[in-house]
């Protein structure tokens, strides 16, 4: 049997998944963890990340000694994936300079908008170059020092196998991309340079294409990966990717005019384009597909983080009313009861940001729910509400997308909301007003995606593309479930879109409330 480990370094969890020569998860750990508003910066500590990929580790390699009666001490192939974005710097002797900035920031309005106007091209608040650019025009102390500068799958690549490496889709999370080398584009580094007079060339992880072998298991990796020493160095990696690209393999996505949508923590929709866009667009980040296809991208802060609150608040209450209900049962009914709520939630309206929401203009996350009096305020509306809203702010860059005619024969969704088999789904489709389609393996998300990425690197054919490799080869015989939208969920959405609009003037005054 042939075995391949993909490791993804989610927003909540933290998942690694095996999977066999035929690409079917053979064997599974995850390990919860949550990120932390220190110092004015959303962030993880390493050491959390590290404890939890050894954590998750440890329960796959028991879940495959369940089945198999023994763990695995060898593996044919490791792939790496995380959040993309973000900002992890090092100095000359490999020691972190600042606490690892995560994606969810948006701390670096100044530098993305001078970015985007320097280089006629979107930067956005969360890609690595704004965020290094705003600690120059901030005067931080650790700039001079900087020697390296990755991602947080780029760094935990790093540290496996001693490769200071990327891949494609991540790389152009990092800094925009020259799409005719894949490397990253020669003359905004050079404009980078004059800006600030950092050298790029000298900091920045290499970029590597799918397929490319990116470094091996070391010895030292392998005890890091699995204290217990039970495995053995010598796995072959492919490049690092972000949960972006991860969603495209995992949804087989990666062909021009097919999408996809991945929706936990953050919601992001990503279409990989026939033809460039006519303009730039402040709401819209250009990045590519693990083979360096451009990919436009809508991309929210917020999602599901609200309503997963509100669903602890129900299990809290049923937990002190005695009631027995587990979790994912617990989910299921609340999502089915959005089912029979309004088609426009009955005059209800919720906010779902977490955190600051450029899309919108938003600078701080205030969750909010609100009701006018006379609303329908009953459980179903609630849930419709809380699920249409952590659909919103993803509607409003898809319009833009819609007016530049690009076109998609498909959309997969995948990621937490979509669990609950037909009503994320359904809710999406309406939202969005095309069809939806999903997966059995809709729920396995990026770590099955990088670990096909893994395959693919390990399996490939002499000349076989990853498009190739993914459709003819892991998604030949899967099935799918396709919903279109419904008449009247699509007119009532379009109600609580109007809504949701006008209550945004509710979160702009709750952000300036600082306590």
């Amino acid at each position: 049997m042939r075995k391949f480990l993909g490791i993804e370094l989610g927003s909540t969890r933290i998942k690694a998944v095996l999977v066999d020569e035929n690409f079917a998860p053979i064997a599974s750990g995850a390990h919860n963890w949550e990120n932390k508003f220190e110092g004015g910066f959303w962030t993880y500590g390493l050491d959390d990340a590290w404890a939890g990929i050894q954590d998750a580790y440890a329960k796959l390699a028991a879940d495959f000694c369940d089945k198999y009666g023994e763990p695995p001490a060898n593996l044919d192939g490791i792939g790496i994936s995380a959040m993309m974005h973000g900002y992890l710097v090092f100095d000359g002797e490999d020691n972190p300079l600042v606490p690892f900035r995560t994606w969810r920031n948006t701390t670096t309005e100044q530098a993305a908008e001078t970015l985007t106007k320097e280089f006629g091209f979107n930067i956005p608040q969360r890609w690595s170059i704004a965020h290094l650019y705003q600690a120059y025009l901030n005067k931080e102390e650790h700039v001079k020092d900087i020697r390296f500068l990755t991602t947080l799958a780029g760094y935990v690549h790093w540290k496996l196998t001693g490769r200071k490496v990327v891949g494609v889709g991540e790389g152009s999370g990092i800094m925009p991309l020259d799409t005719a080398t894949n490397a990253y584009d020669a003359a905004m580094v050079k404009r980078f340079g004059g800006l600030s007079g950092i050298g790029l060339s000298d900091i920045l992880p290499e970029v590597l294409n799918a397929g490319e072998n990116a470094g091996v298991l070391t010895a030292d990796g392998a005890k890091l990966l699995d204290p217990s020493g039970v495995l053995q160095p010598g796995a072959v990696f492919c490049p690092p990717e972000g949960d972006a690209g991860t969603g495209m393999v995992a949804t087989n996505s990666v062909k021009e005019r097919t999408g996809n949508i991945s929706a936990g923590t953050s919601v992001f929709a990503m279409l990989v384009l026939e033809k460039p866009l006519s303009k730039v667009y402040p709401e819209i980040d250009m990045v590519t597909t693990p083979t360096g296809k451009p990919v436009a991208m809508v991309h929210c802060n917020s999602c599901t983080s609200d309503l997963d609150a509100w669903v602890n608040l129900f299990a809290e209450t049923l937990e002190s009313a005695g009631a027995e209900i587990s979790k994912p049962d617990l989910y299921d009914m609340l999502y089915f009861k959005a089912l029979e709520g309004d088609p426009d939630c009955g005059g209800l309206f919720a906010c779902n940001y977490i955190s600051g929401e450029p899309i919108t203009g938003i600078v701080e996350g205030r969750p909010l729910f609100a009701r006018i009096p006379g609303s329908r305020f009953t459980l179903a509306n609630f849930m419709r509400a809380h699920l249409f809203s952590a659909m919103a702010t993803l509607k409003l860059g898809m319009d833009i997308l819609a007016e530049e005619n690009v076109r998609f024969d498909t959309l997969t969704g995948h990621g937490g909301l979509f669990k609950t088999e037909g009503v994320g789904q359904r809710l999406m489709a309406a939202a969005l007003n095309a069809p939806v389609a999903v997966g059995a393996t809709a729920g396995e998300g990026g770590a099955w995606g990088i670990a096909l990425l893994a395959a693919f690197a390990g399996m490939k054919n002499p000349g076989e593309t990853l498009e190739g490799f993914l459709s003819g080869r892991v998604f030949a015989n899967s099935a799918i479930k396709t919903a279109v939208p419904d008449g009247r969920d699509v007119e009532g959405f379009g109600v609580f879109m109007e809504r949701y609009k006008a209550g945004l003037e509710i979160e702009r005054a709750a952000a300036a409330i600082n306590r």
